[in-house]
């Protein structure tokens, strides 16, 4: 069974009908039982987070990029505290003297401020506040076939998600668990929330029709598939221009995330991108493409590369709805 494919071909558009592994099996010239056994492989070796459905922003919660500078000699005790808190689903070090960079989510921006103003008491370091003032393109689902990201899809990607609606919380927190890794894993889903499954295949088709999903399929870790230098630019950008470079940045193949953020006191940088490559070179070569593309060049920078993953998982917004559900499909991955 080819794992690459199971997770590649069904990053996006993984069939929302009674039994999706049996239309990949079929697809795959294979068995559903060996479609089954692939996925639960790619689990274990920690290459699959999940199998399940990315949120828009707007469709519940609040999060924000924080960052703090952590002396040396306290990170690793640091790092810790701060992933072991459950708002937050991303921490890494990364080649900078503001050196710790994790997200933080919550169900609402009081609970948000409430949380972070909580890990700065207990590590006793101020945090840098980076909140989101407009995403130019954030879809992870790109080819893992090569050494970086492929073009971008076209579409939107600024435009705001359809909140989840109050009654269903409780199957937005399983698309955030994920597929159970089960013939018809939709019908568990029914099941525990006391649906049929087609209602539950209506809500979802729904949600990605309307941006409240941006994506619903295969969720990887791209570090376990051979992408292990991941690098985030920043760029100091006149406010009248931001824009422009922003979509310039997401048109530009290898891109993978880019995105506005505010400034901060001390951390003057307003534009965002992401570059998800196997080697370094491949991913400064990505760069010096950008900064043509984007008109750049003249603006101040950092480039700051991945150091080490303290914690990936998914953005947990609705984990208080979750119903019991046997044979979560869990998608942590702490140091």
């Amino acid at each position: 069974m080819n794992q690459l494919a199971l997770l590649n071909d069904w990053q996006h558009d993984f069939p929302l009908e009674r039994e999706p592994f049996a239309t990949v099996a079929a697809l795959a010239g294979a068995s559903v039982d060996e479609v089954l056994a692939g996925y639960a492989a790619a689990r274990l070796d920690g290459s699959l987070s999940r199998i399940g459905g990315v949120f828009g922003g707007g469709a519940g919660g609040a999060a924000m990029l924080c960052a703090m500078a952590v002396p040396p000699a306290r990170l690793a005790s640091v790092a810790a505290l701060v992933s072991a808190h459950p708002g937050v689903n991303h921490n890494y070090e990364r080649e900078h003297p503001i050196n710790l960079w994790f997200v933080l989510t919550a169900p609402d921006a009081s609970a948000l401020a409430a949380a972070l103003a909580g890990l700065e008491a207990a590590t006793g370091l101020a945090a840098l506040r980076l909140p989101m003032q407009r995403a130019y393109r954030i879809d992870l689902g790109f080819d893992l076939r090569g050494r970086t990201a492929a073009a971008p899809r076209t579409g939107p990607h600024g435009a705001a998600a359809r909140p989840v609606a109050p009654a269903d919380r409780s199957l937005a927190a399983l698309v955030e668990d994920g597929l159970p890794l089960l013939e018809r894993p939709f019908d568990a889903w029914a099941e525990a929330l006391g649906r049929t499954p087609g209602q539950v295949l209506d809500v979802l088709r729904g949600w990605l029709a309307h941006g409240t999903l941006k994506r619903f399929g295969t969720i990887v870790r791209h570090h376990e598939l051979g992408f292990a230098a991941n690098a985030m630019t920043v760029f100091d950008v006149p406010d009248d221009a931001v824009d422009a470079c922003g979509e310039a940045l997401a048109r530009t193949p290898g891109v993978t995330l880019a995105y506005r953020r505010a400034r901060a006191e001390g951390w003057p940088f307003n534009l965002y991108c992401m570059v998800h490559g196997r080697d370094r070179v491949a991913v400064h070569a990505v760069l010096d493409a950008a900064l043509a593309q984007a008109g750049l060049a003249a603006c101040p920078r950092a480039v700051l590369f991945s150091r080490r993953r303290y914690k990936q998982t998914g953005g947990r917004y609705f984990a208080d709805a979750r119903p019991a559900l046997m044979d979560p499909m869990p998608h942590a991955l702490v140091a």
